[in-house]
């Protein structure tokens, strides 16, 4: 069998928020290559139909196919929650979700059993982390709460504005209700808006951040399969969006404190 060993990771996300994973893979799997697709150009996906969200993230399936990748990482919490087993019948390699690491971390986390879950409109209509949260606990209580403001403040780059404190407030006041004492943010993007969401939430209540669970569980599948780059060359990253490089690049550079470099516009 050939060697694919060194061949990069494949990273897809409806736009800039998949680069929390990416920056997580780059510090615990500091000698891999890294192929990214940003679909910026039909972000977001959380208020999309199912049918929608299954097409793209077929489509960016297949780009990452077409780079020689040799394992994906849906950094889509929207698209994990939808589409993981079609992308897994499409792809001969390991097929990594960032909703079974992120629930996972979370049962782990609470002790008063109570949790809860943001995420874009699809991700909580599908009831996807609760039902992974329940199978893991059946006796804690989850709570889930839609925040679809979030994905265009992170696009804009609004991390710390007013406009994202406000939204926060007004999205997550009632989970507070709840005694909550761990928060899942089930989107990507939501990382980038942690300071503002732990400012709202509190100090007690700890957050769940997909993309360090992720990039862990990555490490593991690697190991695993034997998969883990030997090469002693510097690694190379990649990075692909569907529209506005300049803006992905300003903010993406901002938020993985390094340049991007490699940076291609395609049309899908």
């Amino acid at each position: 069998m050939r060697d694919i060993s060194n061949n990069p990771i494949g990273v897809f996300d409806s736009g800039i928020g998949g680069l929390t994973v990416v920056r997580e893979l780059m510090h615990i799997l500091p000698g891999e290559n890294i192929v990214y697709f940003g679909d910026t150009a039909r972000v977001p996906y959380g208020t999309k139909s199912e049918k929608t969200i299954r097409e793209f993230s077929i489509q960016n399936t297949k780009f990452l196919l077409s780079q020689n990748v040799k394992a994906i990482v849906i950094a889509c919490n929207t698209s994990s929650a939808i589409a993981l087993n079609d992308i897994q019948s499409i792809a001969n390699l390991p097929v990594i979700g960032v909703i079974e690491p992120g629930a996972v971390a979370s049962v782990g986390t609470t002790k008063n059993k109570r949790i809860a879950v943001i995420g874009t409109t699809a991700t909580i209509s599908s009831k996807a982390y609760e039902k992974k949260i329940k199978s893991l606990e059946q006796t804690i209580e989850v709570y889930s709460k839609a925040c679809p403001l979030f994905v265009p403040i992170v696009e804009e780059g609004w991390f710390n504005h007013k406009i994202a404190y406000l939204a926060a407030e007004e999205y997550l006041t009632e989970l507070k209700r709840y005694s909550i004492d761990t928060l899942v943010l089930g989107c990507t993007h939501y990382p980038l808006l942690k300071d503002t969401i732990q400012k709202v939430m509190g100090e007690k209540v700890k957050l769940i951040d997909s993309g360090v669970e992720t990039a862990r569980v990555v490490k593991k599948v690697l190991e695993e399969n034997d998969l883990l780059n030997q090469s002693d060359l510097r690694p190379y990253y990649k990075f692909f969006v569907s529209d506005l490089p300049q803006q992905f690049k300003k903010i993406g550079e901002m938020f993985l404190g390094r340049e991007i470099e490699n940076l291609i516009k395609i049309d899908l």
